[in-house]
């Protein structure tokens, strides 16, 4: 058996079966947690600081994120409340979270930004399913072509000669789990 190693297209290599499933294990979570994060960045009816993650306030020249300028809290359901530590970014805070287009209108009383949450629309509801959906098939996508990376990898090895067959018909009955 050969032991050369080839480059992958991350600029990986693997020697091996096991390096591959491992690397492609650990590419699959992070889209599943990327899924994750997105699907609870999405606005529903019920406040929740997540909400907020890409809100970024321009402080002093620097895009900031939001959460780094001060103290977010739900007080209520259908309330967020944004306090900053610098008293004086209360407009700009403001600001960034009208032009962040995520459909929340913020007030502020010169110390405290309140932002209350609507309820949805039934015309919202149907955006936030087509955004849903549009998240959804990203992230599968994204996991499908880390398996087909995996999979060439596999038949890479054999190629070359550094697995065997058996080895090969191993893996990829594994990957259709």
């Amino acid at each position: 058996m050969k032991t050369e190693t080839h480059p992958e297209p991350g600029g990986h290599t693997f020697k091996s079966v096991k390096e591959i499933e491992g690397a492609v294990r650990v590419r699959m979570e992070k889209a599943v947690s990327d899924l994750q994060h997105d699907m609870a960045s999405i606005r529903t009816g019920r406040a929740s600081v997540s909400i907020l993650d890409h809100v970024r306030v321009d402080y002093y020249g620097t895009p900031t994120p939001l959460n780094q300028l001060g103290n977010l809290h739900v007080p209520e359901p259908s309330l967020i409340t944004v306090q900053p530590w610098d008293v004086s970014q209360v407009g700009a805070i403001e600001k960034a979270i009208r032009a962040a287009n995520i459909g929340l209108n913020p007030a502020n009383d010169g110390k405290l930004i309140r932002i209350p949450i609507p309820p949805l629309t039934e015309e919202r509801r149907k955006d936030l399913v087509k955004q849903l959906h549009g998240i959804a098939e990203d992230h599968r996508v994204a996991v499908r072509n880390i398996r087909r990376d995996g999979n060439e990898s596999v038949k890479k090895l054999l190629k070359e000669k550094a697995i065997t067959e058996d080895d090969d018909r191993r893996a990829h009955t594994r990957s259709r789990r």
